[in-house]
């Protein structure tokens, strides 16, 4: 039935068995899922489909791990997020992909789940096709690096060139540089820049040094630690909360970091 409804799609974009505990009662009998997963690779003609489930990686036998990718939903907590480049707990079970919030906001489009994959288009191109010869790339040239950045009166002293993989959220997070309104790329659009580019901070300023006596915030929805405390010039490491784990925290809780 799965594969008559889909098959169109198939060698064209990944699929995935989507293995969850709800609704689910063969949940725990991993014969079934090697069952569907033999007979998908049966009727496709090789394709393995992606095995999308919770952080129950631990659980899962060896003989489905060496054989197909996970797809892991583990989220650090319920708070809104935006692009994060190395998710909470990324990579912890060797899965090929990493579903690291239910509640991201991109642009004007929220709730929706955020995931990264950890490789690159050739390598989404044969799980999809294993078929198709998608092979590494050639090393690429690297980008021409202007002499002079594009002037700008006011960037803080930051003028960075974005390379591969680079986020504005990471710039800022490196050079402790808030809020994330005040950089400025080629673009005018903080989410659209591209390798190359030459990206400025207007900020005027950085972040105050931490203070020694600490700062404590009672968290409100949307509120996270980790932006209380990089926006007092603290990490997260230095901060704490009352159930003792630093991404386990609920509205009304008094978050402290010194």
């Amino acid at each position: 039935f799965f594969y008559r409804n889909t098959s169109d799609y198939w060698r064209h974009g990944i699929v995935a068995l989507d293995w969850e505990m709800d609704d689910n009662p063969a949940w725990g009998n991993w014969d079934w899922v090697r069952r569907f997963m033999a007979e998908c690779e049966r009727l496709s003609g090789g394709v393995r489909p992606l095995l999308y489930t919770g952080p129950v990686a631990g659980a899962i036998p060896q003989d489905i791990r060496d054989r197909y990718g996970l797809w892991i939903a583990q989220y650090a907590n319920m708070s809104p997020t935006g692009y994060q480049a190395n998710p909470w707990m990324i990579g912890a079970y060797g899965e090929a992909m990493r579903q690291y919030s239910g509640t991201g906001v991109v642009n004007t489009w929220s709730p929706i789940d955020l995931n990264i994959f950890r490789g690159d288009a050739w390598q989404w191109d044969l799980y999809a096709n294993p078929a198709g010869g998608s092979t590494p790339p050639a090393t690429p040239a690297a980008p021409a690096q202007p002499n002079t950045p594009p002037a700008d009166t006011n960037t803080g002293g930051i003028s960075h060139v974005m390379q591969w993989g680079e986020t504005i959220w990471g710039l800022a997070v490196a050079y402790n540089a808030w809020p994330l309104s005040a950089w400025h790329t080629p673009s005018g659009d903080i989410n659209r820049y591209y390798v190359g580019d030459v990206v400025t901070y207007g900020g005027g300023s950085t972040a105050a040094p931490a203070s020694s006596t600490g700062v404590s915030k009672v968290l409100q929805w949307g509120d996270t630690v980790w932006e209380f405390a990089t926006s007092h010039g603290y990490s997260v490491s230095q901060c704490s909360v009352p159930s003792g784990n630093i991404n386990v925290y609920y509205v009304g809780d008094t978050v402290t970091c010194r």
